[in-house]
Parts: C-alpha cells; sequence; structure tokens
C-alpha cells in the first residue's frame, strides 16, 4: 500500500469530530429537488445537474443568495429531519463520532415556519442517529448577522421553550460590515440564560473582528479564523489561551478566501501551535464532507500522519464534550499515531 493510500485509509478510519457544519448547508440537490416534489414548490432549477452547475461562488454572498433559495423548500418537521439525518448518516460511513452542527432558524421562520417545527425535526434525528450509530451531538443555534440584534433577541426568546435542547448560540452569514459587537447584548442574554458562545470571525472579516469575538461575545470558540495571521498579537493569544478555530478548508478554496489549497494557511496555524480544526462548513455546496476535507488539506499542504491525527484530536479537545470523552477520544488517536509510525519504522 503506497504511503497516500495509508494516509487516505487512516483519514477515513480516525475517529472525528466536527464542530463547523450548517445542517441546511448539507442539502443535497437530490434531496432538494425530492423535498420540493413533496412539497409542491417549483425551483428554478430544470433538473439536479444544474443545481450543481450553480455552485460556482466567487464570494460568501453569493454562495448565501442560492443557500437561502434551497432552504425555501423545508417546511415541515418531517423536512428538517430528512435533511438532518441524511447528513448523520453519512458521518457513521466516515466514522465521525461526534457533531456540533448549526441551525439558523431565521431562514425558515422568516418564511413562517415555527421555530418548533424547525428544531423538533433536527433534534429527533441527531436523537435517532445516537441510537443508530453512537454520535453524540450538540446543537448550536445561529443568529444571522445581516439581520439586527433586535430580530436576534426575538429568535433567542423563541428557542427559550427548548432551551434543553440547545448547547450554545453562534453568529453565521453576511460578514463583511457587520461586525460581532452588534451582537453583544443578545450574546449576553444567551450567556445568562446558560448558553455557551462561539462565532464566525476573521473569514472575510478582519482580524479585529476576531477580538471582538473574543472579548465583547466572550466565545468559547471561533468559526473560521483564518485571517487571525494579519496579527501577530492576536495569533500569540489564541495560542496561549489555546482557543480553537474551526477551519473549513473546501470552504475557503470555494468562497475565493484563498486561490487555491495549496495556499491555505492551516498548516502554518497548526505549526503555530494553534487548536486548529478541520470541518465541512456547507458540505453539500461546498464539494465535500469531513473526510474529503482531510483528504484535500493533507494531499495539498503535504500534512504528515501526526499532523492529520492532531488535527483530529483538536476536534475533540475544541468540543463541547465532557473532559473525560474527550480524554479517551484523545488516548484512542495517540494509539493509532503509534501503531502507524511503527508500520513505516
Amino acid at each position: 500500500m503506497s504511503h497516500s493510500s495509508n494516509l487516505e485509509a487512516l483519514i477515513r478510519q480516525m475517529p472525528k469530530a466536527e464542530l463547523h457544519l450548517h445542517i441546511e448547508g448539507s442539502l443535497e440537490p437530490e434531496l432538494m429537488f425530492a423535498i420540493a416534489q413533496r412539497n409542491q414548490i417549483p425551483l428554478r432549477f430544470p433538473s439536479v445537474d444544474a443545481v450543481r452547475e450553480a455552485y460556482n461562488f466567487h464570494n460568501l454572498q453569493s454562495f448565501l443568495d442560492i443557500y437561502y433559495e434551497g432552504a425555501q423548500v423545508l417546511l415541515h418537521e418531517r423536512d428538517f429531519y430528512d435533511l438532518t439525518r441524511a447528513y448523520l448518516d453519512k458521518m457513521a460511513s466516515e466514522n465521525v463520532r461526534h457533531v456540533e452542527i448549526f441551525f439558523d432558524p431565521q431562514t425558515h421562520t422568516d418564511r413562517g415556519v415555527p421555530f418548533e417545527t424547525v428544531i423538533r425535526g433536527i433534534h429527533r434525528a441527531l436523537i435517532d442517529a445516537q441510537t443508530a450509530y453512537g454520535i453524540s451531538f450538540r446543537l448550536i443555534l445561529c443568529f444571522l448577522r445581516h439581520l439586527s440584534e433586535e430580530a436576534a433577541m426575538q429568535t433567542l426568546e423563541q428557542a427559550l421553550p427548548f432551551k434543553q435542547w440547545i448547547d450554545a448560540v453562534g453568529l453565521d452569514s453576511s460578514e463583511l460590515g457587520h461586525p460581532p459587537e452588534k451582537f453583544k447584548t443578545v450574546f449576553d442574554r444567551a450567556r445568562n440564560e446558560g448558553l455557551l458562545t462561539v462565532a464566525h470571525a476573521g473569514e472575510e472579516g478582519p482580524p479585529d473582528y476576531i477580538w471582538q469575538a473574543l472579548d465583547l461575545l466572550k466565545v468559547s470558540r471561533i468559526d473560521h479564523g483564518v485571517r487571525c495571521l494579519e496579527d501577530p498579537k492576536l495569533v500569540e493569544r489564541l495560542r496561549q489561551e489555546r482557543m480553537p478555530l474551526t477551519v473549513c478548508p473546501l470552504s475557503n478554496i470555494k468562497l475565493c478566501v484563498f486561490p487555491e489549497m495549496g495556499q491555505h494557511n492551516l498548516k502554518i496555524l497548526l505549526e503555530k501551535g494553534l487548536c486548529v480544526t478541520v470541518n465541512s462548513d456547507d458540505p453539500a455546496y461546498f464539494g465535500g464532507y469531513l473526510t474529503e476535507n482531510y483528504r484535500a488539506t493533507q494531499q495539498a499542504l503535504n500534512l504528515s500522519v501526526a499532523e492529520v491525527i492532531q488535527l483530529a484530536k483538536n476536534s475533540f479537545e475544541a468540543s463541547f464534550m465532557p473532559l473525560d470523552i474527550k480524554q479517551a477520544y484523545i488516548r484512542e488517536l495517540d494509539a493509532l499515531l503509534q501503531d502507524s509510525l511503527s508500520k513505516t519504522s
């Protein structure tokens, strides 16, 4: 077996956690069409292939436009169940042991779909997949940052009756011109309600947005964060605090954050001692789920076995799982590394 096929097998077989996944972004064109037919919603695309062809984006906004359009087919609890279950079935096949998924209630409530319909469908699929595959989970409610903080606060109010199903709040959608400070009050309220906080920052936005997420939103993780390298003081802080970055390599290429994978800064972030993780973001739109993100990154950046396993260890360290369970997965990965090194020595 060649070194590259050995590494490919290792990537597929090793336990992994995914911490940056928008469930609406896992809506494959085939499922979009099936649900549209079931709900008798006309799509402007004549075929599945036409949808895939539309997935050529030149920036974050061009992606978001079609992302919100695709979500229009989701109306009933069954739709949200089918969407979530399809993603989890795929994760089971890739030995993903734990997922922390985002959902965007405003994308649906603004269309008249009740909050309860959205969360019940997603939650039921998470429970069923945990029973079927043993995949543990956390659920993160994201506020859409291009909307007002008042709208975010209304969404939080709608969520509170289901607080036992929600672990954290996050911040996503159009980053430029919508700094984290805009949402300080609603994040304070969420933390007072016992919820953890995360935020997208430093994808298209400047390093200052990462500082704001840390200091004003008091986040436990930075989603993306790749622009931190522009600010050495920030990099040092992220390193010292072991602040996780949930990096999404294929997404970064598809949205032109980096021109090509060989120029991605993930290896540099890793070498600087940051707690960087690999994730798929919106896999139906960006050409790959978690394993493909590991594989593409490993090949383009020539990551070693030790670096690939470190990324997987980071994914558990950065998760919201109990410490003893994190440590068990990290020990399992350390054993895999030792085994792998002994075979090559």
